[in-house]
């Protein structure tokens, strides 16, 4: 199933009982999805209803299928089957374990080789300023570090096919990178973002208004030219961020 999956969200209805105008949207395996609205209009109630696989029964009404089917009951609550991976905007672990210990049980749990371990803190430190190494014990780890290593962890290690993401600007790591790496093994990237940089790496964008799925916008050409542009910009500053950590001056702007 994970080979040819699709993500359908069927519509439901917005905080006034209305009827969403987006009725229908379909998402293939690779492709990242923006969600945009204002605070508070409802984005983190959508990827919650995927999280879901939502069936009509949240309180907006939503249904998801998976390849055109309506998923089955266990895969919504059976941890070893789940579909669905999140990152949230506050991620700290509370095992008391090392960063080794940690992805040599998820390599075990998950059927693979450790060979993976290796791997995964690689990429992790690809997404990150601060180094993990693999005897840092989980709990020292900053929110950034933390939230590299699940990223590189859902993107090696587990097995669910689409990764929810909240508010990643925010996360402390290198935000484009860690979004084309997730895209780049296949998954379904779902972000909730108000950066213009991941809006407009998206290949389509949900505007979210009162709750509702109002419109579906695909990144226009000339949206993906002011995207490179402000790249630029954004990992400027991303460089002067660097430099500032590392206690050295900032000699000019050139």
């Amino acid at each position: 199933m994970k080979d040819e999956l699709t993500l359908t969200i069927l519509g439901g209805m917005d905080k006034d009982g209305v009827p969403e105008p987006v009725n229908s949207l379909e998402i293939c395996k690779g492709e990242i999805i923006g969600i945009v609205g204002p605070t508070g209009s409802g984005k983190s109630t959508l990827i919650d209803d995927i999280e879901q696989l939502a069936q009509g029964d949240t309180p907006t009404g939503r249904t998801l299928l998976i390849n055109g089917n309506r998923p089955d009951a266990l895969i919504r609550v059976d941890p070893r089957r789940k579909l669905v991976a999140q990152l949230s905007q506050k991620m700290h672990f509370l095992a008391d374990m090392t960063v080794s210990d940690f992805l040599h049980m998820h390599t075990r749990s998950r059927g693979k080789g450790p060979e993976l371990v290796n791997k995964v803190i690689e990429l992790a430190n690809t997404l990150t300023g601060e180094p993990i190494s693999a005897d840092h014990y989980l709990t020292v780890l900053s929110g950034g570090q933390s939230r590299s290593l699940m990223t590189a962890d859902i993107a090696v290690i587990s097995d669910s096919p689409v990764v929810l993401i909240d508010e990643i600007e925010n996360a402390g790591i290198k935000k484009q990178e860690a979004l084309q790496l997730l895209a780049g093994e296949g998954k379904i990237v779902v972000v909730v973002t108000h950066d213009p940089v991941l809006a407009l790496m998206a290949s389509r964008r949900i505007v979210i208004r009162n709750g509702g799925m109002v419109d579906i916008i695909t990144t226009s050409i000339g949206e993906q030219d002011v995207c490179g542009r402000i790249t630029e910009v954004d990992n400027w500053l991303m460089s002067l961020r660097e430099t500032i950590r590392r206690g050295e001056v900032v000699e000019g702007l050139s």
